[in-house]
């Protein structure tokens, strides 16, 4: 059985985010979407309110699950026998961020990161955009999943 791990913190979930683990759950057997969090900082959601809205909009993937973790990604991969990391690229920029952790975690652990493109609809969308967008009254439809959509605004307005 493959089993793959997209790690992120989810705050919040995009449509963009959705779009790969979507696309990752036809690739592999299991799919863990793992919210990560520095217990230092704070996001706007709490992890388990990003975990819950994560579950809420894959809930029709029956080869994904959800967990969260606060400590080196490759502890989690270790523990869990994952052998594959995925993460989504919206451009070069995301790309020259993610290869030196690529790197770094291969070389801890020996887990591979596979990138997936990200589908030009959702090139721009970032989690922290959308959170501004609706902060100032703007509208996200389409951008993020309907039950996002509706937990941003509720927070923010």
């Amino acid at each position: 059985m493959t089993h793959a791990c997209c790690p992120g913190s989810y705050d919040p979930l995009t449509s963009g985010h959705l779009d790969v683990i979507q696309r990752t759950a036809e690739l592999f057997d299991e799919v863990t979407v793992l919210v990560t969090h520095n217990p230092n900082k704070s996001g706007m959601f709490t992890p388990e309110e990003r975990m819950r809205l994560i579950e809420e909009c894959t809930g029709h993937l029956d080869n994904v699950r959800v967990d969260s973790w606060s400590e080196l990604l490759v502890d989690y991969t270790t523990e869990h026998g994952i052998k594959t990391l995925v993460k989504g690229l919206r451009s070069a920029m995301d790309y020259e961020y993610e290869v030196p952790m690529a790197q770094m975690n291969r070389r801890m652990s020996g887990v591979d990161t596979l990138f997936i493109e990200a589908d030009p609809k959702y090139g721009h969308v970032s989690s922290t955009l959308m959170k501004e967008v609706v902060r100032y009254g703007g509208s996200v439809e389409g951008l993020v999943p309907d039950p996002v959509q509706a937990a941003l605004r509720a927070r923010l307005t």
